[in-house]
């Protein structure tokens, strides 16, 4: 059975002050494209479909026509929720959708049976595990001692007693140790919801979401496929890509990836406002791109992204080359990068110190800490 695995969607997403809903319908029919040419007969979705927990109108629309395009090609879709989602929402009228072999995941209180699907070689089942954090599950199963998002996440995968015998497929949507940040995802306090990767043993294939950039963790098998757009600076140098599984007989699969080319591109450019704003510059390039511009001129360009509007419409940020910042240090090119790299902690830190003129004590820094640390348990 042919699958291409998918995730974090973030449908109804703005990068700045510009919609991706545009982009992101484009990218879609993209994808069903590829659903036809490689004769796909199953789609997973591995969480994050919108950006927020209470999607807009147009992007509730796009997801829509996209599981009904891929309804009346008669192939079967696992969508699950992740941190981004609303579970109830998403899972809004599931239960008539299964008629039509579009299975969501429910509203979590317990381990659900998988969903089986059927080729030459017999059974594959699909077990999906939607988005969690430690308190749902205390919820749901009161004799646990949990307190962290891995015991949670460990607790829940030992609930599935899975047929060694059988080809077995996991969906979930959770930082697994180990991985690399992608860019445009939230940025975990510490590794406080990290999950080991030894809660996926015994699967032939684990359809991981959350991270934004695709990569493989721990073996070839467990996989993050990263979004199908660029949702940030940091992500401008990734190949966006969807992942197409063949699974044969027990044991025998293979991995693929396919690129997805974008509307619109995201990338960066570098250079004097003279250069950059030079025909022979961006002569054959989209200029309607979304553009990170890094300025390498000494002084201020008065209304410098005012003016580089003219040429390049979608830019979505801009900044200097080599300017001192209040700490002193100085900020090439990848400073928002760096900046998206950091956690809320050290953000913090530096906004104290920027402010105050002088570094948190440890007593701070620890009250700070547990503060963050509650406010990710609750709200993450």
């Amino acid at each position: 059975m042919r699958f291409i695995h998918i995730s974090d969607l973030h449908l109804g997403k703005r990068v700045n002050e510009f919609s991706m809903l545009e982009d992101q319908k484009y990218i879609l029919e993209r994808i069903l494209e590829i659903i036809d040419d490689n004769k796909v007969e199953c789609v997973l979705i591995a969480g994050d479909v919108y950006d927020r927990s209470v999607p807009q109108a147009d992007a509730v629309l796009l997801f829509d026509d996209f599981l009904t395009s891929m309804a009346k090609k008669n192939i079967s879709v696992c969508v699950i929720s992740g941190n981004h989602d609303s579970p109830e929402r998403l899972s809004f009228g599931s239960r008539l959708m299964k008629g039509e072999n579009i299975y969501i995941s429910p509203l979590f209180m317990g381990v659900e049976k998988p969903v089986e699907l059927n080729d030459k070689n017999g059974k594959i089942n699909v077990y999906m595990i939607p988005f969690i954090k430690p308190g749902v599950v205390r919820h749901v199963y009161n004799e646990a001692d949990i307190e962290s998002y891995n015991e949670a996440f460990q607790y829940v995968a030992g609930q599935i007693k899975i047929n060694r015998e059988e080809r077995n497929i996991l969906m979930a949507h959770q930082f697994v140790t180990g991985a690399g940040k992608g860019g445009s995802e939230d940025i975990s306090v510490g590794g406080l919801d990290n999950v080991d990767l030894c809660a996926f043993d015994g699967f032939d294939y684990v359809a991981l979401g959350h991270i934004h950039n695709s990569q493989t963790v721990g073996r070839e098998t467990v996989r993050y496929c990263g979004t199908p757009l660029k949702y940030s600076v940091s992500e401008s140098g990734q190949e966006k890509s969807v992942i197409m599984i063949d699974m044969e007989e027990k044991g025998n699969i293979a991995i693929s990836k396919i690129p997805l080319k974008p509307l619109r591109d995201l990338r960066c450019i570098k250079g004097t406002y003279m250069e950059v704003t030079s025909r022979d510059f961006y002569k054959g390039t989209n200029t309607e791109d979304y553009i990170h511009i890094t300025l390498t001129d000494k002084e201020d360009i008065p209304d410098a992204i005012g003016k580089l509007r003219v040429i390049y419409p979608n830019i979505i940020s801009m900044d200097y080359k080599g300017r001192r910042r209040y700490d002193g240090e100085s900020v090439d090119g990848d400073g928002i990068e760096k900046m998206e790299a950091k956690t809320p902690l050290e953000l913090l830190q530096e906004f104290y110190r920027f402010q105050r003129g002088e570094s948190m004590s440890e007593e701070q820094i620890n009250f700070a800490d547990s503060i963050v640390k509650k406010i990710w348990e609750e709200n993450i």
